[in-house]
Formats: structure tokens, C-alpha cells, sequence
């Protein structure tokens, strides 16, 4: 056996002396615990104080998910899941690991919206769903659309819409290049779209470049603000009067996005700050 024991809590030892090379100490516990919420739905201390015990196939399955994270798979992806805003989301290679920052984005609408009543919302670029499923989960009395170039991000997406039971509206679709003219009149379109340039890839940790949608993450050097271009554009048309547009950004980019966004007639532009105090979000109302 590759373990002291076949003790639940004797695994911890093990993931941290597996994985020391490629991750920190708190990392590795976060790693662990969130594995055994999971695998058994059990807490920290129920694991920490539990005398469970695992069969051999679930010790070979702990030993398989320390083998792939040591090639520096994500959890997420390893688990199949991943928490966002309250909820359970599954994720796969298809689709973005939501971030913290994307909660913030979320909250942002939530706070304003909640108590509002029938919203039209559209999300572009929906990957997992997380955005637009808690919307809708909060703003009940809202229609929910949104988009995604990716048939197998919808897939993914539409799953988690109907764990999650929430109704949205899942559109395949190229915002560069379909023609969206048959969409309705919206009152906020919100997107964390593509704005990781191609020249900060070698910045990048191993688990995002080898894992994650390429498509979902990068843009070209000579256009990185091609998605944003392209959504006030859609807005101008598509949101209705005092509409609002609601961006995650580039830090890099936040002057020229808000330079765009007065150029085509948005005003009341500002640049929020996220909870590390770094430019993240835009909200702009036409």
C-alpha cells in the first residue's frame, strides 16, 4: 500500500509529500479537502475527525488524481466540478474554470437588478453557464440568453442550467460573425469575453495552458479588443433605451475600452475595481 493506512485522513500526508513540487501547503490542503467533499460529500473537520476508511479502489482513485495533478491538471477538471456564486457547476476541457473575479462580476448585476422584474439579459460568451444560471437564479423574473461559439461548452452548459433548474435561452453562435439581428431588445448584456493577449502566454501557469480553451482565454496581439468592438456595436442596436453593458477586462485595457465605448455613444462608462484593487470590470449604459 502506498499509504500509511487506509484511513481518510492519512491521505493528506501523502497528497502533500506528491505534490510539494508543484504546489503550496495551503493549495494542497484546499486540494485535498475539496477531493473528499466530493468523492463523499464529507467537511474538513468530519474528514479530520472521522475514522473513514477507503476500499482499494478509492484508494487507487486518490492515488490517480494525485498522478494527474502532478501533470498539473486542474481539480476542477479532475473532479468534474466546481462551486461559483452558491452553485455546483460542472466543468470540463470545453469550458473556463470560473474565477473569483467572474463572482464579482456576477454580484455586481445581482446588487442592482435583483429586485427587478422582467429583465431581458444576454451573456456572450457563456461557457459553463455560470454567469447567465446565476443570474437566473437570482433574478428570477428575468429572460436569459446566452451565447457561445462552442457546441460542447453549451452541452455543458445546458446540464448545468438543468441541475441547477434554471430556463436559459443557449445560443450557438459567433458574435464576430453571425448575424445576430433576430435577438430581442435586451436591458443589460454582460460577457467576460476572450482579453488574455497571445504575447502573455509565457506568463502563464502550466495547469491554464495546457488545460484550458485556448479559444476561451486568448486574443491576438494586433486586435485584443476585437470582442469588446464587437459587442457595443451589438449593444448600440440591441440594448434598449438606458441599457446597460457590464464587461470583465484586461487591467491593461481598461482606459482604451472606456476610449471605444464614448466613441460609439455610451456614457455614464466607469472602470470598478475588483476585491485585489486591480481595473476588472466596465459598466457602460447606453
Amino acid at each position: 500500500m502506498f499509504v500509511s493506512s487506509n484511513l481518510l485522513k492519512d491521505l493528506l500526508p501523502y497528497f502533500k509529500r506528491k505534490l510539494a513540487k508543484s504546489y503550496d501547503e495551503k493549495e494542497i490542503e484546499s486540494i485535498f479537502f475539496l477531493t473528499c467533499f466530493y468523492q463523499f460529500n464529507l467537511s474538513r473537520i468530519q474528514v479530520l475527525t472521522e475514522e473513514r476508511r477507503l476500499s482499494e479502489s478509492e484508494l487507487l482513485l486518490f492515488r490517480d488524481i494525485v498522478e494527474r495533478l502532478t501533470h498539473h491538471e486542474p481539480i476542477q477538471y479532475i473532479l468534474g466540478k466546481t462551486e461559483f456564486y452558491g452553485l455546483t457547476f460542472n466543468v470540463s476541457p470545453a469550458v473556463l474554470i470560473p474565477r473569483p473575479e467572474t463572482e464579482e462580476l456576477v454580484d455586481l448585476v445581482i446588487k442592482e437588478f435583483r429586485d427587478k422584474k422582467n429583465l431581458t439579459i444576454l451573456d456572450i460568451g457563456a461557457g459553463s453557464g455560470c454567469i447567465a444560471i446565476s443570474i437566473k437564479k437570482n433574478i428570477a423574473a428575468s429572460n436569459v440568453f446566452a451565447i457561445d461559439i462552442s457546441a460542447d461548452a453549451i452541452a455543458v452548459a445546458e446540464k448545468n442550467a438543468e441541475e441547477n433548474k434554471t430556463g436559459i435561452t443557449f445560443i450557438k453562435a459567433d458574435i464576430l460573425t453571425n448575424d445576430l439581428s433576430d435577438l430581442t431588445q435586451l436591458d443589460f448584456i454582460i460577457s467576460n469575453p476572450p482579453y488574455i493577449p497571445d504575447s502573455d502566454k509565457p506568463a502563464m501557469q502550466a495547469n491554464v495552458l495546457d488545460h484550458e480553451p485556448h479559444v476561451a482565454l486568448f486574443v491576438s496581439n494586433n486586435d485584443p479588443l476585437i470582442f469588446y468592438k464587437r459587442i457595443l456595436e451589438l449593444g448600440m442596436v440591441k440594448l434598449k433605451s438606458g441599457g446597460k453593458l457590464f464587461f470583465e477586462i484586461h487591467p491593461q485595457f481598461s482606459s482604451e475600452i472606456i476610449l471605444h465605448l464614448n466613441q460609439a455613444g455610451y456614457h455614464s462608462s466607469e472602470i470598478v475595481k475588483d476585491l485585489s484593487g486591480a481595473d476588472r470590470f466596465i459598466i457602460a449604459s447606453k
